[in-house]
C-alpha cells in the first residue's frame, strides 16, 4: 500500500508533485540542490561500522543461498559470442552440476545483441525443465559511456526489449548531469522507460546506472539517485564496471538511504544494484548486512536488490561447498568466466 495520494503507477505526476513544477532545469535544480548534503566523514563511519557485522555460522549458508539468488550473471566484453553466452546462461541455470538444491542466480546481464542468445538458451532450458526466476538483463543506452544521441539510445533499448529482454541496465548522461543539465537527464530517463514498453503493454524493469566512479562526491551520487527515481527508475545502479571505482560500501549505503527515504514519503520500494568490484562472498554479505540495517531484510529479494558481478558467483560457489564438504575445493571445480 502507498503512503502517497498518487499512484504508483505514475511517477511522472508524482515528481512534479514533489519539485513543484515542470521537470525544468531550474525546477530540478531547486529541489535537488535544497536535498540536504551528505556528512561524508559520518557515511563512511556507519558503512564501515556496517562492514565489520558479522553473522553466526547457522546464518552463513542463508547468506550464502541468498546471495546466489540476487546475482545478475554478467559478460560485458567486445569479444562475447552467443557460444559464450550460451555457456554463462548454462551456468546461471546449475550453478554446481554436483549440487541439484543450489538456488539459480536472478539473472544473466549481456550486451543487447546478446539478448536473443540468451533468451534463445533459456527458452530450450524452459523446454526441457523450467527456467523460472531467471531474467534476461540488457546493458543499453550506448553503454558504458552513454555518448550518443537520444534517437541511438531509444533504439538500443528498442531492439533489446524486441529481442525479449526483461530487464534494461541505461546509463545516464553524466557530462549532462555534471554539467547541470538535469532536465536532460530526467528527460532520457522518461524516453527509455516508455520504451521499455512491450507487445503486451507490461515495461521490462528499467535499471539506471550512475556511475558513481565519475560523480566525484557523495552529494552528486544522492542527487542522481534523487533524479533516477523521480524519472521512474526501476532500480538505481551504482557503476558499469568499466570505471574505477566501481561499487563501494559508502556508496552503496547512500543510495540505499535515498531508497529508504522515497519509501518513507511514497511507500514505493525502489531496488538497488551495485556492480563492479563485489567478488567475493565475505565482501557481498557486508552488502546484505548493508541493506537489511538501512532499508530493511524485506529488500534482500530479487526484484528489490541485485549484486551486478561475474566472478562473486565462482568465489559463493566455493564457500558453499566447504560449508557442505568441511573443507575448501580448488577453483577447478567452478567455471572459469
Amino acid at each position: 500500500m502507498t503512503n502517497s495520494p498518487l499512484a504508483a503507477d505514475q511517477p511522472d505526476q508524482r515528481a512534479l508533485a514533489l519539485i513543484g513544477g515542470e521537470a525544468t532545469d531550474a525546477n530540478l535544480r531547486r529541489y535537488l540542490h535544497g536535498i540536504p548534503g551528505i556528512d561524508a566523514v559520518g557515511l563512511e563511519a556507519r558503512a564501515a561500522d556496517l562492514g565489520t557485522r558479522s553473522i553466526k555460522t547457522s546464518s552463513k549458508r542463508w547468506a550464502i543461498d541468498t546471495i546466489i539468488g540476487l546475482i545478475d550473471l554478467t559478460t560485458l566484453e567486445g569479444a562475447d559470442t552467443p557460444g559464450k553466452v550460451r555457456s554463462l546462461v548454462a551456468k546461471a541455470l546449475v550453478p554446481d552440476p554436483g549440487d541439484p538444491g543450489c538456488p539459480r542466480v536472478a539473472a544473466v546481464c549481456v550486451y543487447g545483441d546478446m539478448v536473443g542468445a540468451a533468451v534463445t538458451a533459456l527458452g530450450s532450458a524452459h523446454a526441457a525443465g523450467g527456467t523460472e526466476g531467471i531474467n534476461v538483463a540488457a546493458v543499453a543506452t550506448a553503454f558504458p559511456s552513454g555518448r550518443a544521441s537520444l534517437a541511438v539510445k531509444l533504439a538500443d533499448v528498442h531492439d533489446a526489449v524486441a529481442a525479449g529482454a526483461d530487464e534494461i541496465d541505461m546509463v545516464i548522461d553524466r557530462g549532462a548531469f555534471l554539467a547541470g543539465r538535469f532536465g536532460q537527464v530526467y528527460d532520457e530517463i522518461v524516453a527509455v522507460k516508455e520504451v521499455c514498453r512491450r507487445a503486451d503493454g507490461t515495461l521490462a524493469h528499467l535499471k539506471v546506472i550512475l556511475e558513481t566512479g565519475e560523480l566525484n562526491t557523495y552529494d552528486n551520487v544522492r542527487r542522481a539517485s534523487w533524479l533516477a527515481i523521480l524519472a521512474g527508475a526501476d532500480f538505481i545502479k551504482t557503476s558499469t564496471g568499466k570505471v574505477a571505482p566501481a561499487a563501494t560500501l559508502p556508496v552503496t549505503l547512500s543510495m540505499l538511504e535515498v531508497v529508504r527515504d522515497w519509501h518513507r514519503l511514497t511507500g514505493v520500494r525502489i531496488g538497488v544494484k551495485p556492480a563492479g568490484g563485489i567478488r567475493t562472498s565475505k565482501d557481498a554479505i557486508k552488502y546484505l548486512v548493508t541493506v537489511a540495517e538501512t532499508v530493511g531484510e524485506e529488500w534482500l529479494v530479487p526484484h528489490l536488490f541485485r549484486f551486478g558481478a561475474s566472478s562473486l558467483l565462482n568465489d559463493v560457489l566455493l564457500q558453499r561447498q566447504k560449508m557442505t564438504t568441511g573443507h575448501y575445493s580448488g577453483p577447478d571445480y567452478v567455471t572459469i568466466d
